[in-house]
């Protein structure tokens, strides 16, 4: 994959550390200091921060991977990075003032059942800030191809200032409301350390190039329509992620919104290669779809979703196989463990996202755009009335089985879509085969648990990894199933003898 290969696996790598230190904080330290209820506060308010920014981008994010090939030439950016500060700039304005306009509503839904979320409501307003543009720097940086420094900062920056602030409130050193003014200054420094980074890369030109805009008039317009469409879609691509959460936060408390948050983190492992991928692939997909390159996109398309796949399963079996032994060695391990068919079902819906998610941004990149919006809002619509059915019956494992049921249907509009529209396609015949594979190491897995129950958990754990797990990777790299990641491998082990 050549470049993409390069910066994705640096990237990995770089995440993998972040996931460390994420792993140590939320499974050690978050269980161990914090309550339930505070653990579902920090969850909750990085949610609803998150969601904020996505509306207050107003389509940046996209919009600067989508059109910067259009200000790219021999002759400089033409402005590129000065529309990058001041768009989101606009957004974040006229958001918080809805922020502050609908404090009353919001405070109704969830004061019941949440009344911590609503003391530090207005918290999140500098939090969201702080993560706008730590977003928009890093994406100034993708598109330059330069993704390890950002993701970095993101990964284990972000992580290892977060661990802190937990530390200084579990130690008495900072009262709740410095805890969360705290959490809020860790995104500040997170800004800023891009900040400086990216004009490291590059001279920053914040002058408008004017007269560049109005030789490319229809550059502009395509942009605007791309823009405001995407603006509309975050309405529902920026919800759908929390949705879950925000649902539980609202009708269950902050308590079991830290025990799904538990489980959320545990889950995510999973889509750890592919924000690796997907962040380097883009702008390349990007490009090729610029120049209506088919054979270059499904290419593209193939390769992430194939090694995305294969990955993917080995990870989400993984820590599938030693999920007992998670809950058994964590503090607090038997309140947390009331999610563990939480986990399974989080871990299959972040698969899903994962292989898939590139069609997204072959849709969002392609003339066919529009049609993310219609789907953007029907996996929205479907969150919103499967969440209220599932929860009230089973609560937070049916907040989880409404994210996969309707990622499932979602991906699987615009997997379809893309086919038909683009004349591309992200599938190939040995997925077939990682999928029986991974299927075939859980149903072993499962057999191994009903023939072997009273086995010593750290001793079972060990060996089923080894054994099930150690034969598939085995299996897999034997009959080839992803050339890139035999490449890779060799190159790592084979080739250094």
């Amino acid at each position: 994959m050549g470049v993409i290969a390069k910066q994705s696996i640096k990237g990995t790598i770089v995440t993998y550390i972040g996931v460390a230190i994420g792993a140590l904080t939320t499974l050690f330290v978050q269980t161990r200091f914090l309550t339930t209820e505070e653990v579902g506060l920090v969850g909750a308010m990085i949610d609803a921060a998150t969601f904020f920014i996505s509306l207050a981008q107003l389509g940046t994010n996209s919009s600067v991977i989508r059109f910067f090939p259009y200000f790219k030439d021999d002759k400089g950016r033409h402005g590129f990075f000065f529309w990058t500060i001041i768009i989101p700039l606009v957004g974040f304005v006229f958001f918080a003032f809805l922020f502050w306009l609908f404090r009353g509503p919001v405070g109704s839904w969830f004061g019941q059942k949440s009344p911590l979320f609503v003391e530090y409501y207005y918290f999140l307003l500098p939090m969201a800030f702080f993560m706008l543009y730590q977003t928009i720097f890093e994406t100034n940086a993708n598109v330059l191809i330069h993704i390890v420094v950002p993701r970095g900062v993101r990964e284990i920056g972000v992580r290892v200032g977060l661990l802190t602030v937990y530390l200084l409130y579990a130690f008495g050193v900072v009262s709740r409301d410095g805890f969360v003014m705290s959490l809020c200054g860790v995104y500040a420094v997170a800004s800023l350390i891009n900040l400086i980074y990216l004009r490291h890369l590059e001279p920053m030109n914040l002058k408008p190039d004017m007269a560049f805009l109005r030789e490319n008039k229809p550059m502009v317009k395509q942009y605007l329509r791309f823009s405001s469409l995407l603006l509309l879609t975050a309405l529902a691509t920026g919800l759908a992620p929390v949705l879950s959460a925000f649902f539980i936060t609202a009708k269950m408390g902050l308590s079991f919104t830290g025990i799904y948050k538990i489980a959320m983190n545990i889950a995510v492992m999973v889509s750890i290669p592919y924000r690796s991928i997907t962040a380097i692939a883009s702008p390349q997909l990007a490009a090729a779809m610029k120049q209506d390159d088919k054979a270059q996109c499904s290419q593209l398309m193939q390769q992430c979703s194939s090694n995305l796949l294969l990955v993917g399963s080995f990870i989400l079996l993984a820590v599938w196989l030693n999920v007992d032994l998670i809950y058994h060695v964590i503090p607090n391990g038997e309140v947390y463990a009331a999610a563990r068919q939480t986990v399974l079902i989080l871990l299959t819906a972040n698969l899903v996202i994962a292989v898939f998610s590139i069609n997204v941004n072959a849709l969002t990149y392609s003339r066919y755009y529009a049609f993310s919006l219609v789907f953007s809002f029907m996996l929205t619509i479907g969150l919103i009335v499967s969440n209220a059915f599932f929860i009230p019956r089973w609560g937070i494992d049916g907040a989880a089985m409404s994210t996969l049921v309707c990622n499932v249907c979602y991906y699987m509009l615009v997997v379809i879509t893309v086919c038909i529209a683009t004349r591309t396609s992200p599938f190939t015949g040995r997925q077939l085969w990682m999928v029986l594979l991974a299927l075939a190491m859980f149903f072993l897995n499962e057999l191994w648990l009903r023939l072997l129950p009273d086995m010593n958990i750290w001793l079972s754990s060990i060996l089923r990894t080894v054994l099930i797990l150690g034969g598939g990777m085995v299996i897999a790299y034997k009959t080839r199933m992803s050339d890139e990641i035999n490449a890779v491998l060799h190159s790592l082990f084979v080739s250094r003898k």
